[in-house]
């Protein structure tokens, strides 16, 4: 029998885990402190897994089914969805520790040692006025020289010609380190 919101809610904790099951391999797992799991129950080259797919209430039954439908959609087409879960997750964590911000501290970090604190500080200074407002959360490789030279522009607008050409200089140095360390710039 398929669940429904009222079962859920009216579904009381005991001492053990307990399952609803809704079909489909989805059901819901309710642990003894009151917590409402979503959990898909699936095989994938003869190897039973489980994914969960959110907690109730967050995560209602309704999107808690279409999530499944996504998944056994996936298996349908081979793929296994606590794989392609995984390296999802993995590219989003990949691709927040390569944006333009991230690239070009790493890149402080490892040249600034052998600066003098004052450059280092005005370097700083420089990205975080000038080239982090705009770009700082891009990802490196999706960056085109028209938002570097948008960057350029607005520097050199405040009339701060010296400035722009030394940003430039910079901009130049972090994208040769992300290439250099490959952070999601390679084959862009």
């Amino acid at each position: 029998m398929a669940l429904t919101n009222i079962t859920i809610r009216n579904a009381k904790t005991g001492e053990r885990p307990r399952k609803l099951f809704d079909g489909r391999g989805l059901y819901l797992l309710i642990v003894p402190g009151g917590s409402r799991w979503s959990r898909l129950k699936y095989r994938f080259e003869a190897r039973e897994k489980l994914i969960s797919l959110g907690t109730y209430p967050e995560i209602g039954l309704k999107q808690a089914r279409q999530r499944r439908d996504e998944a056994r959609q996936l298996l349908a087409d081979g793929i296994d969805p606590g794989a392609e879960r995984k390296s999802k997750k993995a590219k989003l964590t990949a691709e927040a520790s390569s944006n333009f911000e991230a690239v070009a501290r790493e890149w402080l970090e490892k040249f600034s040692s052998g600066w003098a604190p004052s450059h280092t500080q005005t370097i700083v200074r420089r990205l975080e006025a000038n080239a982090f407002p705009s770009i700082g959360t891009k990802p490196i490789a999706d960056i085109t020289p028209v938002d570097l030279l948008a960057v350029l522009r607005r520097v050199e607008a405040r009339g701060a010609v010296s400035t722009a050409h030394r940003i430039k200089q910079i901009f130049g140095q972090v994208f040769r380190f992300a290439v250099a360390t490959g952070p999601g710039i390679q084959g862009s």
